[in-house]
């Protein structure tokens, strides 16, 4: 069996990645809206993030939010390092509650390589999985690998949405008449 878990040259392969920022609150806005849309039907959900002080303080922001909004539970929270052996364990507590959906705050390359161990090892689902600004950009699927991130969405720090489709981050930005009047607005973060 070939490990999923990328080489340093393959990881190396698209330049340096950016370090997740810290969520705005257009950011957690546009994540929550996404998830208690019309059809998306989501009760449970685990929360997954990278080890910084970033993805920790958005994981924590969206947990916050998700309870604000009157829908429990959130299952599990875990979270992983930026570079590990394998990931298995994380995988396997990430994946373990069996949620509605998955929500990752983390470091591009780490969730790149926990989300191939995903997939390698588990029955998660990237369609079910929905991610912070720092994941939106095209270089996390592919060193995913093509397939790998088919269908995950997430927000952007102004408050647009993102999907992943065929390899590519597609960027929906905010609607150029403002009107971004959601009431998740209402939700703020702790920064």
């Amino acid at each position: 069996m070939t490990s999923p878990l990328l080489s340093r040259a393959e990881a190396a392969a698209y330049g340096p990645l950016p370090s997740p920022a810290a969520h705005t609150d257009a950011e957690l806005a546009a994540l929550l809206d996404l998830m208690v849309s019309p059809g998306a039907r989501i009760s449970t959900v685990v929360v997954g993030h990278s080890r910084d002080d970033a993805s920790r303080s958005t994981a924590a922001a969206f947990i916050e939010g998700w309870r604000a909004l009157g829908r429990l539970p959130v299952l599990a929270v875990v979270d992983w390092p930026e570079s590990a052996a394998s990931w298995l364990r994380a995988a396997g507590r990430f994946t373990a509650g069996e949620p509605d959906a998955w929500v990752v705050a983390a470091a591009p390359l780490g969730w790149a390589q926990m989300s191939r161990r995903l997939r390698h090892s588990t029955g998660w689902g990237p369609a079910r999985t929905y991610g912070f600004a720092a994941l939106g950009d095209s270089r996390v699927p592919a060193l995913a690998g093509r397939a790998a991130l088919q269908g995950m969405r997430g927000a952007d720090a102004d408050g647009g949405t993102w999907t992943v489709d065929r390899g590519w981050v597609i960027q929906r930005p905010t609607s150029p008449s403002g009107d971004d009047a959601s009431p998740w607005h209402a939700v703020r973060s702790q920064r």
